[in-house]
């Protein structure tokens, strides 16, 4: 009784933990209540989902004005980091679940799949993302990476009436739970070196202090372990085996989720935790970091021009984006616990933001092309799409230009982003070979554009099930294509943005 009476926990913010608990809210409302009471009118799922997304992201935006006038800090005895860095990924992640909503609506339907599972789960996968993006804490950022992983692993196997959609369930689950486990190991052997688990004392522990026994050691495996764990939820090459069978296997809407939170989050949570916890160790887990950049820029492009169903196409073109973006963390190592950092951070995070939209816009149409049974997939699925829906096509052409890295879209915006930080950091040769390997991946787009413009039409085309556009799939579409153009002519904006993120996240290492 006395220890109870006497027991003090950290206080409180929630204004500041406003995004979280309004996804929280919202994933708790639709399930229960979806449960409890009778079908919802039509669309009323994902519009109720939309709106919780919209929300948090509304809230994010400001709370960002509220850092800009007070300043980061830290929140709930230093668990949780408060600055422009964790409500970009947040405003990322929203995004993402605000347009997957709107891409599963009609698929859900007309799968006869519709339900509130599927966006509880999105809202559930996103309270993981968003504790990724803003844990302080290595046991904070394992939870955030556990929810995260839980709910995909559901969303991957959730079409009852498709064997592979089982299957890619079952896969992401087994090796993500090995994933998992190398993850904890190595935070295990973190906290045996340093003494604690908060970044800012893993930090301080080699800062402030004379090591009396060596426990390099310990620290540099638990490094090694825990670049292991977040490499898989990257599908940074050589842990990316499991990427082109799940993508291809989970519902359509669904890997375009995966593709973007999910690599959002994976990827703030390593900036974080590489930067932030871990720079004295920066000389050893950077050439990792170049390694893992290599293998999975090139790896990535050669391995999806030879592939001939498109979903596999662009797992394999997200494992070499997965690339381009480890360029950037390995520019980001370069500065990593100086006070004047880099541009390594920002670029990544500016390409995490820009590809996100990216890829949901590019699956989208990969929905309605599949048509009802979500398995015509491959490229003469596409076949003749610029005749009998031009604008479809059109809007599809972009999307795959920006990916490429054609110039005017947000995808070069991004690209060059990358690779000018690499350039200023040095890394001339991973630069160089990123660029080469840009060049091989344009080859799989051009492959997709082609059967969709120019390939000749077959025996049997015309009996194939007319490709729909509805209105909720149609708008994301519109929004993807519209936010990539006005990035590609217009990118000021979105640059300075991810920059004062950057420069906060510094802030807050002692």
């Amino acid at each position: 009784m006395f220890a109870a009476e006497t027991l003090q926990g950290p206080p409180i913010e929630w204004v500041s933990l406003s995004p979280l608990l309004i996804l929280l809210g919202g994933g708790l409302t639709l399930l229960v209540l979806g449960a409890l009471t009778p079908r919802w009118p039509r669309g009323l799922y994902a519009t109720f989902s939309a709106v919780v997304a919209g929300a948090a992201m509304v809230m994010s935006f400001v709370l960002w004005d509220d850092i800009t006038d007070d300043g980061a800090r830290t929140m709930l005895a230093g668990a949780i980091a408060f600055d422009r860095f964790s409500m970009l990924a947040t405003i990322t992640i929203c995004a993402a679940v605000l347009l997957a909503s709107m891409i599963a609506d009609d698929y859900l339907r007309r799968e006869e799949l519709d339900g509130p599972e599927i966006y509880g789960l999105f809202l559930m996968a996103a309270i993981g993302g968003v504790v990724m993006g803003a844990a302080n804490d290595l046991i904070v950022l394992f939870l955030g990476l556990e929810v995260l992983s839980i709910s995909l692993y559901v969303l991957a196997a959730s079409h009852r009436r498709r064997i592979v959609s089982q299957e890619s369930g079952i896969k992401y689950f087994v090796l993500g739970g090995f994933s998992s486990a190398f993850f904890l190991y190595g935070v295990a052997l973190i906290y045996g070196g340093s003494g604690s688990t908060n970044y800012a004392a893993i930090l301080d522990s080699f800062t402030r202090t004379v090591q009396t026994e060596r426990t390099d050691a310990f620290v540099l495996a638990g490094v090694a372990l825990l670049l292991v764990g977040l490499a898989f939820k990257v599908a940074a090459v050589p842990f990316h085996f499991w990427t082109p069978d799940v993508y291809h296997g989970a519902p359509t809407p669904v890997t375009a989720f995966m593709a973007s939170a999910a690599k959002v989050a994976a990827f703030a949570g390593m900036l974080r935790v590489l930067n932030v916890a871990l720079p004295h160790w920066r000389d050893d887990w950077r050439p990792a970091v170049w390694l893992m950049a290599l293998l999975t820029v090139v790896g990535g492009s050669m391995l999806a021009v030879v592939q001939t169903d498109v979903k596999r196409m662009l797992a394999y073109s997200s494992i070499s984006h997965a690339g381009f973006i480890l360029v950037g963390v390995e520019a980001s190592g370069h500065s990593a616990g100086e006070p004047g950092p880099g541009v390594g951070v920002s670029a990544s995070m500016l390409y995490l933001l820009l590809y996100a939209v990216l890829v949901l816009g590019t699956f989208a149409v990969v929905t309605l092309v599949s048509r009802t049974g979500d398995a015509q997939t491959d490229l003469g699925a596409f076949r003749g799409l610029g005749a009998s829906k031009p604008v479809l096509a059109l809007a599809m052409t972009v999307l795959l230009l920006a990916q490429a890295g054609v110039p005017f879209t947000s995808g070069f915006i991004a690209k060059f982003g990358v690779i000018q930080a690499a350039v200023e950091e040095r890394s001339y040769a991973i630069a160089i070979i990123a660029m080469v390997a840009s060049v091989i991946a344009a080859f799989l787009y051009l492959r997709i554009m082609i059967s969709m413009w120019v390939s000749d039409p077959e025996p049997g085309d015309d009996a194939r099930e007319a490709v729909r556009v509805p209105i909720g799939t149609g708008l994301a579409i519109t929004v993807c294509v519209g936010f990539t153009l006005l990035v590609g002519f217009f990118p000021g904006w979105v640059i300075d943005a991810s920059r004062n993120a950057t420069l906060v996240v510094q802030s807050l290492t002692p």
